[in-house]
């Protein structure tokens, strides 16, 4: 069997930062990681070709090869999966799917015209797809009743990928996070049980990333790291073993809960093991809706004290932000500007708040009759896609000047400079290699946009050489921090626009719909 596997376009957004890859020549930030491991699942008597389209197009020899095209997605991506369903269908491939959309939405799914519906964890629902394929039938839904015992999974196959067209290489550990937090589908997807990996079985997933080559950063895709923190011990004793045997060819990255910062041995360790950043899911300072979105961790200790430690242990702290949450008071984008600020968070994923499928939140407003139909988007360039409670006008507003705010060249130039200040350094020192001709480029490039061409000229120099004279070990990851402005200059635009545009058209269908009623009893009291 000769299979496609097919990762369609990301729109651009927060996390595709096309202008600073740009800059050291790459074409995405991460791999299709569960593409890569879906062929590692399937018969590995059959073909593969994996092509990811954010880093090129599928060429007329691969269409012309494949016998059966396998896409997966995430919700954004939804307008160009269903475009490469139809392109295949019209070339008479059958169509498999799968991914965290088609397992929300298997409707939408569907209705794009997929042959196979491959739903919930490919553990358990692949080989009800090959029983099917083998048997020759041309179409199927296949769904799990219960969760995968991750240690049975496969190695990925890294091979299928092309390493030169990514800034950071993805692996996996756990599935699944032990909180209730009322908007997060991960819940929906993966359970409230984390299901980890064994440290075997994950450190033989980077020894094949190192005999593959593999130099570079990787990020761990966990959606709570920490989930289970008895086995994230036992994994990370191992991997530091590990580490300082091979001289720390990896740095990793990872998303955690903030009740990390609780646990100063398990910081330590992963820094140990030369994890270099994590990204905290904070959604706001504000207490009440915290707690009114059962998200209770948050509200456990001191929020700015929690990310001080976790920055002083040694780990860069990103971050996600929300706003809309009900009963939310006025002024939340600017407070979530002021805590961002405080607590020199370099770089803070801001979003307006959605509500995603089958999660706690999407049941409560369908109840109350708010939903705005049965779809939704995630990312930061939409409008809400419920009836908030107060007016939704005041929230884009309040988010727009927000984004604008923490994404001004100078504002973040000078948060990026206090967090490095702060930031912690290990006791380990990694091998220093020396910078690739393309790297040097992308920092003097840098070093003349930021500190000769804009107006943060002066404190751009008095900023880095502050750096070397009180941390100097995290120079260079200041700068590449610092490149990442490159990105949000344009995306802060992008937000802007796009939102105000929203904005007006919803406005204007309020106010069609309004004169419409008035229209109406006008019309019913004078008959």
């Amino acid at each position: 069997m000769r299979v496609l596997l097919l990762y369609p376009l990301f729109p651009k957004s927060f996390w595709s930062f096309e202008k600073t890859l740009e800059l050291v020549g790459r074409k995405a930030m991460l791999p299709p990681l569960g593409l890569a491991t879906v062929a590692a699942i399937l018969p590995q008597e059959w073909e593969f070709k994996l092509v990811d389209r954010n880093v090129r197009a599928v060429t007329e020899a691969e269409w012309e090869w494949a016998e059966v095209v396998i896409i997966s997605a995430m919700i954004v991506q939804k307008l160009d999966f269903i475009a490469q369903i139809e392109e295949a269908k019209r070339r008479g491939k059958l169509v498999a799917v799968g991914g965290p959309y088609p397992t929300a939405l298997p409707k939408e799914a569907n209705a794009a015209g997929a042959d196979f519906l491959i739903l919930d964890e490919g553990e358990l629902t692949l080989p009800m797809f090959v029983e099917a394929i083998q048997k020759g039938e041309v179409s199927g839904t296949f769904r799990a009743t219960e969760k995968p015992d991750v240690t049975s999974t496969p190695i990925p196959r890294f091979e299928l990928l092309d390493f030169e067209a990514y800034d950071n290489m993805s692996i996996q550990f756990s599935r699944g996070c032990p909180f209730q937090c009322e908007f997060c589908d991960i819940i929906v997807l993966y359970g409230r049980k984390p299901r980890t990996k064994s440290p075997e079985q994950l450190l033989a997933e980077l020894d094949r990333l190192y005999e593959l080559g593999w130099r570079r950063s990787i990020f761990m895709v966990d959606d709570n790291f920490i989930g289970n923190k008895r086995n994230v011990r036992l994994l990370l004793n191992e991997l530091k073993t590990w580490m300082i045997e091979r001289n720390y060819p990896f740095h990793l990255n990872t998303e955690a809960s903030i009740d990390l910062a609780q646990d100063p041995e398990l910081m330590k360790l992963m820094v140990e093991c030369n994890f270099n950043a994590v990204f905290l899911g904070i959604e706001t300072p504000d207490e009440e809706s915290l707690a009114f979105t059962k998200k209770f961790q948050n509200t456990r200790d001191p929020l700015s004290e929690s990310v001080e430690a976790i920055t002083r242990t040694g780990l860069r702290v990103m971050a996600g932000f929300i706003i809309g949450f009900d009963g939310e008071k006025p002024g939340a984008g600017e407070r979530i500007v002021r805590f961002v600020e405080q607590t020199a968070i370099p770089t803070a994923l801001f979003s307006m708040l959605q509500a995603l499928p089958d999660t706690g939140l999407w049941h409560r407003l369908e109840k109350e009759g708010r939903l705005h139909g049965k779809t939704t988007a995630i990312n930061q360039t939409n409008l809400m896609n419920f009836v908030p409670t107060r007016p939704i006008e005041t929230i884009a507003r309040e988010y727009v000047d927000a984004f604008w705010q923490l994404y001004d060249p100078m504002t973040f130039l000078n948060r990026t400079y206090r967090h490095f200040l702060m930031l912690g350094v290990p006791k380990h020192h990694a091998p220093t290699r020396p910078p690739s001709w393309v790297n040097v480029k992308a920092l003097l490039t840098v070093c003349w946009r930021q500190g000769f061409v804009r107006h943060t000229r002066w404190q751009f120099w008095r900023n880095l050489f502050g750096i070397f004279r009180h941390n100097p070990r995290v120079w260079d990851a200041y700068l590449t921090v610092c490149a990442h402005s490159e990105h949000f200059i344009e995306y802060r635009q992008i937000v802007r626009e796009q939102i105000e545009a929203q904005l007006a058209e919803y406005m204007a269908s309020e106010a069609g719909a309004k004169t419409k009623i008035h229209e109406e009893a006008r019309e019913s009291a004078a008959a």
